[in-house]
């Protein structure tokens, strides 16, 4: 049983994760474990930069905390300002045992102008997002892009892709190295 820490309490995150390496690695047994891991960057992190930089900060805090844990992973959310819309994004990044890194992307989707609003403020996404559509605790759940989409897409969702691209160097590690 391979063991992964998630540097992150939100369950939404730990589903992402759990769903992400099961489906790439079916045969695999892991066992998944969270550890709030402080992300080094401010609690609503702006630009690509910052939001990268993130994840990899939780997922290394994770492993000075657990050596012995085959991957950790970081996922921090993000957004990017272009002229008067706030783009929402987020940064995955898994960092094995023996260092290989593995990172991903994800899509990203314009917010409406009363939650930039919000934003503009100095509020976090996720309490611009309870304050505007009257919800408690948004990003526990399904986030601003469940509320946005009808449910269409979750954040679970939203995260789940960029967490398989994160995957790709250890699915494929003969095209990857050191």
């Amino acid at each position: 049983m391979k063991k992964v820490i998630v540097g992150s309490d939100n369950p939404v995150k730990l589903q992402t994760v759990k769903e992400a390496f099961s489906a790439v690695f079916p045969d695999e047994v892991f066992q998944f474990e969270t550890f709030s891991a402080p992300s080094g960057v401010p609690d609503q992190p702006i630009g690509s930069d910052e939001t990268k930089t993130g994840a990899e900060n939780r997922a290394s805090i994770c492993k000075s905390q657990f050596p012995n844990a085959d991957f950790c992973v970081g996922l921090e959310g993000g957004l990017e300002k272009n002229g008067d819309e706030y783009w929402v994004f987020a940064w995955m990044c898994v960092l094995s045992r023996d260092g290989v890194k593995g990172y991903g992307k994800s899509g990203s989707f314009m917010l409406p102008n009363r939650v930039g609003t919000l934003i503009e403020e100095g509020q976090e996404l996720g309490h611009a997002t309870d304050v505007v559509f009257n919800e408690t605790n948004s990003k526990h759940k399904g986030g601003t892009i469940s509320i946005l989409t009808n449910e269409a897409i979750t954040r679970k969702d939203f995260y789940r892709e960029a967490m398989i691209f994160a995957l790709i160097p250890f699915i494929k590690p003969e095209l990857y190295s050191l």
